[in-house]
């Protein structure tokens, strides 16, 4: 297989090239030619050879004959997109015909030249290629960081989100299929998103299917659409959402989920670009990018026979894990304070300062969620405390808040991290002061002190900078 996605880009060193030519003699031409231009060549004689080499290294131009023995060029050019992410792929032929051409185009061929071909002519469509390669890059580059780009949208300063981060700008100039992972929670569709919004397709649509929503006949029609008459209530032909992601990004959500007989019609679509809609009789053809998510581990699908292997490989061409948040804990004080402006906002609601000690408490759960459980328990904290001057914690019923996965209580915690008894006592009042909605009255009732003994702890805490000023409740 491949080696690290992260390796996909264009670095400081020399374009590599692959020569796909089953004449020896235009071979030993063209190699030597490409070293002395300062590129790195390698040379294969056949389709087979070609998708060997391809599987194992990254390239950023390949130049590929048509007629091939065994396995056609165009065969090779459409089973590219599995292995390799952004290269180009200028065709040969001495039998071309507009055709041919055409057809190669549609496969996603930078350029078509005929045989005979004079070399500077190659070498200059090779550099218009890597041009233009270098352009999507830095075009997407651009995008990712614009106020309206993904960077901007997606909240994330830790090592594990800098790393998605940086997948999506590396994948989304391409033509590759990529495969979000991730718990459920993680943010999967604002990766999918990304890669749409950074996209040479970005202007083009986004169409969003949750496969697990719908049942196999139901994802059947709204994937190819169907004609009018093909089923009881087909009064109207309807265009598929194939058709409707047409030049730009569908995006599977929950893609485990999908039958095994809809597994191998959308195989075949992966494979040939072409779609029949239910009841109809005439191929359509669609250009759109893939981009699937799942929250379950696909190659132990595989195993089990639920999922296609042929159609896993299809889809895992370039992998890109979402961490569930427990594992970028650093990133919690971003996000929380992002909701709590944004639902502020929305609910015409002020916007109460999250305490340092709330935000450790935050960062000491777990957070099972993940990111969508940050934000239900930030909009419901504000909906429910809009007059208090600090947001409470509450997590949902049941969830305790934990420090390394194992459900630790305030003691364990106090033990863990060797708290004095100043400590223990204050993280154990404002546990119960967000608990009760900080209502002074009730908290004392639990506590068992009186309202003055609370209303001196906490005027303390507030003039050693560990409490800002609480509101007050009868």
């Amino acid at each position: 297989m491949l080696r690290d996605s992260s390796d996909t880009g264009v670095s400081s060193s020399p374009p590599r090239v692959l020569v796909v030519e089953d004449e020896e003699v235009i071979r030993e031409l063209l190699v030597p030619t490409l070293k002395e231009e300062g590129y790195r060549a390698d040379a294969v004689g056949s389709g087979e050879e070609a998708l060997k080499a391809l599987d194992t290294t990254l390239f950023d131009v390949v130049l590929l004959d048509l007629n091939l023995p065994g396995m056609h060029g165009m065969n090779v050019l459409s089973a590219a997109p599995a292995t390799q992410t952004d290269a180009q792929f200028i065709v040969m032929t001495a039998f071309g015909t507009v055709d041919t051409a055409v057809e190669a185009m549609k496969l996603g061929a930078f350029d078509y030249v005929n045989k005979p071909f004079r070399t500077e002519e190659l070498l200059l469509t090779l550099k218009r290629a890597l041009e233009e390669t270098e352009l999507r890059r830095e075009v997407a580059r651009l995008r990712a960081q614009s106020e309206e780009g993904f960077r901007g949208k997606i909240i994330g300063k830790t090592p594990p989100m800098q790393r998605v981060f940086d997948l999506i700008e590396r994948v989304a100039p391409t033509r590759a299929t990529v495969l979000v992972t991730g718990e459920t929670g993680t943010g999967k569709e604002l990766v999918a998103r990304a890669i749409h919004d950074v996209s040479d397709r970005s202007r083009k649509p986004f169409v969003p299917v949750n496969c697990s929503a719908l049942t196999e006949t139901l994802l059947e029609s709204e994937l190819f659409g169907h004609r009018k008459g093909a089923f009881t209530g087909a009064i109207h032909s309807k265009r598929g959402l194939f058709e409707s992601a047409q030049g730009g990004t569908l995006f599977l959500d929950e893609v485990s989920t999908i039958s095994p007989s809809t597994q191998v019609k959308l195989l075949r679509v992966l494979q040939e670009r072409v779609i029949t809609p239910v009841g109809g009789t005439e191929p359509v053809p669609v250009d759109f990018r893939l981009v699937a998510a799942t929250n379950e581990e696909l190659e132990a699908n595989v195993r089990s026979g639920e999922f296609r292997e042929d159609l896993y490989y299809r889809m895992n061409v370039f992998p890109i894990r979402v961490p569930p948040l427990r594992e970028r804990k650093e990133d919690i004080p971003l996000l929380a304070n992002a909701f709590r402006i944004r639902f502020a906002e929305e609910n015409g609601v002020e916007a109460p300062p999250i305490l340092p000690d709330t935000l450790s408490r935050m960062m000491a759960y777990d957070w099972p969620g993940n990111v969508r459980e940050l934000e239900n328990v930030i909009e419901r904290s504000l909906i429910l405390h809009h007059g208090a001057r600090s947001l409470p914690f509450e997590p949902a019923a049941g969830q305790a808040v934990s420090g390394n996965g194992q459900g630790r209580d305030l003691l364990g915690r106090a033990r863990a991290e060797r708290w004095d008894l100043d400590r223990l006592e204050r993280e154990y009042i404002l546990e119960v002061l967000d608990e009760e909605g900080w209502h002074q009255a009730r908290a004392s009732d639990i506590l068992g002190i009186n309202r003055r003994t609370l209303y001196r702890k906490l005027k303390r805490y507030r003039e050693e900078g560990l409490l800002p000023e609480s509101p007050v409740h009868s």
